[in-house]
């Protein structure tokens, strides 16, 4: 018991920090979107192109493919996310590069400050000057900062993820389901699953609930978003493939999305957890590389049972807490209609509740 209430604790503050930064910090939302972009650039083609093309299928180009970019996640992060947060593409590249051969959380490490410090040195160097300068700067400057913060986050944030992972080895349906149900809430609000588990270095059992939890769970918001008369069916497809491009509605009606997404992603979890699924990939938490990822470490029929039964479980949450929070809502008669505009356009207006 204590293990579990070690794994769960730790993995929540965790979110409470990583939570804080994404919306207190300067950029952090941009920041944590750059970190998943990341992952998706490596750890995701890794998981494919090594251990699927590469290991399983014996293509050995694609491996050498998966191992180069598997091995290059800290130049990802020092790249992706200067980019995200709006600095010069020419200073985010040479401050990823001068990460090289540091894991992906110092790369964001660093490549969060050259976001920061990139705008003044445009500002204050004399144009022509701004480019060569910066960039003789940046390089030492990104290689400084992830040398000195390499020893100790790595060390905390393994420790994290040691706790889950001895959690989940001596209680795994426990874990299945209160893992995937944590995980699923995360990769449906604005923080990232992929970020988060790619910090905390998951792997094995753990990684495996939450990349199945995220699969599943999307079943639970294709349904809810049906059941509960969400946007249209754009919408229903947009919120099932990436959660995050539906953040204008799911922030509006948080409460049957999130309860239900706990539920949706737990009973996914408990499936991969009774099945043994691992993951040695981190970092590929979300619906689409969470399909992929696994068949990479297990046998392909147990990953297929596992994905069939991870969507059911997601269905049946999201059929459910579709029914009860519909019937707690007040009649359509009785309230006005919800208008969801696109995010993206210049001229939305404010939605009506």
């Amino acid at each position: 018991m204590m293990a579990i209430i070690s794994g769960v604790g730790l993995l929540l503050l965790t979110l409470a920090v990583f939570s804080l930064f994404s919306m207190k910090f300067p950029k952090g939302s941009e920041a944590m979107s750059g970190m998943a972009n990341a992952a998706v650039a490596s750890f995701l083609v890794e998981a494919v192109h090594k251990y699927i093309t590469g290991d399983l299928l014996g293509i050995a180009f694609l491996g050498e493919v998966g191992v180069t970019a598997g091995s290059l996640g800290g130049v990802a992060a020092g790249v992706m996310v200067p980019i995200c947060m709006g600095a010069n593409p020419v200073f985010a590249v040479v401050g990823g590069l001068a990460c090289g051969g540091y894991g992906i959380l110092p790369g964001f490490i660093a490549g969060y400050i050259i976001g920061l410090v990139s705008p003044y040195i445009e500002k204050y160097l004399p144009t022509g000057l701004d480019l060569i300068l910066g960039a003789l700067t940046i390089a030492p400057l990104a290689r400084l900062i992830a040398f000195a913060v390499d020893p100790g986050v790595n060390t905390v944030l393994t420790m994290i993820g040691g706790t889950i992972s001895a959690a989940a080895d001596q209680s795994p349906l426990v874990m299945g389901f209160l893992l995937g149900g944590i995980m699923k809430m995360i990769c449906t609000s604005p923080l990232s699953s992929m970020a988060l588990t790619a910090m905390l270095g998951l792997t094995g059992l753990p990684m495996g609930i939450a990349a199945v939890a995220c699969f599943g769970g999307s079943f639970t918001n294709g349904m809810i978003f049906h059941k509960m008369g969400y946007g249209d069916k754009s919408n229903v497809i947009a919120v099932m493939l990436e959660p995050l491009t539906q953040a204008h509605i799911v922030t509006k009606h948080p409460i049957p999305i999130f309860t239900s997404n706990f539920f949706g992603g737990g009973l996914a979890g408990l499936a991969a957890a009774a099945l043994g699924i691992v993951n040695n990939a981190p970092g590929t938490a979300s619906p689409i590389p969470g399909m992929i990822a696994p068949f990479g470490f297990n046998d392909p029929v147990k990953v297929v049972l596992a994905l069939a039964l991870a969507a059911v479980g997601g269905l049946v949450a999201g059929y459910v807490g579709g029914t009860v929070f519909k019937r707690l809502e007040k009649p359509a008669a009785e309230k006005e209609a919800v208008v969801y505009g696109d995010p993206l356009a210049d001229d939305e207006e404010a939605f009506n509740m």
